[in-house]
């Protein structure tokens, strides 16, 4: 298995902290979220930057961050539900050989799990089922393409990251296997 960060991705709600900090446990290795890195950065939550300094910023924070995570070693990654969206993030894992691991959740399933949480700006609508329906349809091709691997995020995390594990150690899938991304 490689040594290079595992990235996973996937949208809000999909599980990425919850397999991230079992996956990392599993093998050893230290975990970080990209939302709670630009956090500890900007000395405020993701929805207070959103709501002070908006979007532009927060990507643009965002793009640093995969930038430098992707250069780190023996570590698991969650990316942001929408930092993978944006072809320099997906492009910079890619080219440092990191394997990025799609965690596919039906959306029926997220909007059960985001049903009360009011921490995600993008979902901030009158209608966050309608909202959360036109992000995940725009962004779950752009997750398949960026993917080395896609599993499903619809069992335990404990099951979920041992197939992560099974499957990065059986076909060697790393970064450098994907083909390039068209947006």
């Amino acid at each position: 298995m490689t040594d290079r960060a595992i990235i996973l991705c996937g949208f809000m709600g999909c599980g990425k902290n919850t397999v991230g900090t079992v996956l990392a446990r599993q093998l050893n290795r230290e975990f970080l979220d990209t939302d709670r890195v630009i956090e500890q950065q900007a000395g405020m939550s993701v929805s207070e930057i959103f709501a002070s300094r908006g979007e532009p910023e927060f990507r643009a924070m965002e793009r640093d961050v995969c930038r430098r995570l992707a250069q780190k070693k023996d570590c698991v990654v969650a990316t942001g539900g929408g930092a993978l969206t944006f072809p320099e993030n997906a492009r910079a894992f890619r080219e440092a050989g990191c394997p990025v691991v799609l965690l596919d959740v039906p959306l029926r399933v997220i909007l059960q799990r985001l049903q009360n949480d009011t921490t995600r700006p993008l979902l901030q609508q009158p209608d966050k089922e309608q909202a959360a329906r036109q992000l995940f349809d725009r962004r779950l091709p752009v997750y398949r393409a960026a993917a080395t691997l896609t599993v499903d995020g619809n069992r335990s995390p404990a099951q979920t990251a041992r197939e992560i594990v099974q499957r990065l150690e059986s076909s060697g899938a790393a970064a450098q296997e994907i083909p390039e991304i068209r947006f």
